[in-house]
């Protein structure tokens, strides 16, 4: 039976759950279990700190798989990735024996990139507790990451048959497959709508819609879809364009002044595959990584995170004017090390390359090409008016600043600029550090581009980089699908399809001297 402060923790009670962990913790048989609930009852309460002091105590006197996998959990929420990583396999190596702890295990295992890992942890989860949807949610996200479609989609169908209006479900499902006129969910999905569903859920459904109605070759019906929803989102989120606006005044004012200047001597030589997003970023990081020398890091945060915590800043976004700012005054070693720091503990290997493939790096160049001088960096670039379409019609984190942008045509015109023009800036002050290859042009030449692109990172040429396909790593991005079949053309143009609704971002571009 559960103990009275089990019950507590289980309620959300955090008063009468830290009234009787403490009596726990004062007792000799039950003073680790009271230490680990008062940890669990700080973490509640967003200390997060205290709370892992609460179950390093707890761990030390009695280590347990559900106590490990807390801890991890607390580590990763404190970008302590490393050590979530030894937790984590720590508390694996124990087995943990019920549905939670596999649940949490599988979560801080996603969020370090290891989805053939954490699939198993969900699968477990979801076998010890059937009922419980967001356990086999997370199941089908992470067999969606693998390649796994079909076992995917059936795991969502389940979710779908308890809860037919979970926004996150239809738009997960939506991108496993290409619909048909045969094979579609839009009267399931049309019919969810009609119920007039939480904010949330309609608009991810209708994300989902825009795909479908997208693949079946209804471009007005998509839109129709795509405008309803992000115009929604956009006034929740209250986007301003002028804070994005700030953070590129802010990189071209350091880097043009000669402020952040100095190089390091370190001679580490990680791959930067960086752009707007939806421009072939994920394909790109598939090509390189087919090289056996050289593997796949994924999206990392490490150069955003180095700068911030060099910093020291105290504003609450980790990329905004203040922290760019501060950063001029940076020693190159220091940022070098500290992201080294902490993109090594998603490093699958000590052996070869890595790639850091988060499309935001663009914002870092400057920064990166200062700490480590050893580095590649590539950035996609597709035409500007395909880009904008892509980053509007696909829903990203939609609590990220890096993707506020993303809910207006004119909002991503206007930031599409800004990143041309920075990209620009790089030009001229690295000539030659940057490869800017085209979308459009990889499509169309695959090998001649490929050789290209393995050309500027120093890597011998391999016949694997034309099977890409092949590569059977996980994918965490929207290109999951896409990425695993043939290079192939049919994204290219998709903006013509829009074209009047698109006239006043040609206009902007025009404007701006950008050919589209």
């Amino acid at each position: 039976m559960d103990s009275p402060a089990r019950m507590a923790l289980a309620r959300g009670d955090i008063a009468l759950l830290r009234q009787h962990a403490a009596a726990m913790a004062r007792s000799g048989a039950h003073a680790a279990e009271g230490r680990f609930l008062l940890g669990m009852a700080d973490a509640a309460e967003g200390r997060i700190a205290a709370g892992l002091g609460h179950l390093e105590a707890a761990i030390a006197a009695a280590p347990t798989a559900e106590y490990l996998a807390q801890q991890a959990k607390l580590l990763i929420l404190l970008r302590r990735d490393r050590d979530a990583a030894s937790a984590a396999l720590a508390a694996d190596a124990l087995g943990p024996d019920d549905a939670l702890t596999h649940d949490t295990l599988g979560n801080v295992q996603a969020r370090l990139g290891d989805h053939a890992a954490a699939a198993r942890n969900f699968a477990a989860a979801s076998a010890r507790d059937p009922g419980n949807m967001d356990y086999r949610f997370n199941l089908a996200l992470s067999l969606g990451f693998l390649g796994r479609a079909d076992e995917a989609a059936a795991c969502h169908e389940r979710i779908l048959a308890a809860q037919p209006a979970n926004g996150r479900v239809h738009y997960a499902l939506a991108g496993l497959r290409k619909a048909t006129v045969a094979h579609n969910n839009i009267a399931r999905m049309t019919g969810v709508l009609a119920r007039r569903p939480g904010p949330d859920d309609d608009l991810r459904i209708r994300y989902a819609l825009a795909k479908e109605y997208e693949d079946l070759g209804d471009p007005a019906a998509a839109r129709a879809h795509l405008d309803a929803a992000n115009a929604a989102h956009r006034q929740r989120i209250g986007y301003d364009a002028a804070t994005d606006a700030a953070m590129f005044d802010a990189i071209e004012a350091v880097f043009r002044s000669g402020e952040g200047s100095g190089v390091s001597t370190s001679r580490e030589a990680p791959i930067f595959i960086t752009g707007m997003p939806r421009t072939g970023t994920t394909l790109v990081d598939r090509i390189l990584s087919s090289h056996g020398q050289v593997h796949s890091a994924g999206e990392l945060q490490a150069m955003p995170l180095a700068i911030k915590l060099l910093t020291g800043t105290r504003t609450r976004t980790v990329t905004d004017p203040q922290t760019i700012t501060a950063s001029a005054a940076l020693d190159p070693q220091a940022i070098a090390a500290a992201y080294l720091d902490r993109a090594n503990q998603h490093r699958r290997s000590n052996e070869g390359r890595f790639i850091d493939k988060l499309p935001a790096n663009f914002l870092y160049i400057g920064h990166i090409a200062r700490a480590l001088p050893a580095a590649s960096i590539v950035t996609l670039r597709r035409n500007p008016m395909d880009t904008v379409w892509s980053n509007y019609k696909n829903l990203f984190a939609t609590t990220s600043p890096y993707y506020a942008y993303s809910y207006d045509l004119i909002d991503i015109a206007h930031y599409f600029v800004r990143f041309d023009r920075l990209m620009r800036l790089w030009d001229g002050l690295l000539p030659g550090r940057v490869l800017q290859l085209g979308y459009e042009e990889l499509v169309a030449d695959q090998e001649q581009q490929s050789r290209r692109l393995f050309a500027h990172c120093g890597l011998e040429w391999t016949d694997a980089a034309l099977d890409f396909h092949t590569n059977s790593a996980a994918v965490a991005t929207p290109s999951a699908a896409q990425v695993r079949r043939p290079i192939y053309g049919d994204a290219v143009a998709r903006w013509r399809a829009h074209e009047q609704a698109l006239a006043p971002v040609a206009a902007i571009f025009a404007a701006a001297s950008i050919t589209i």
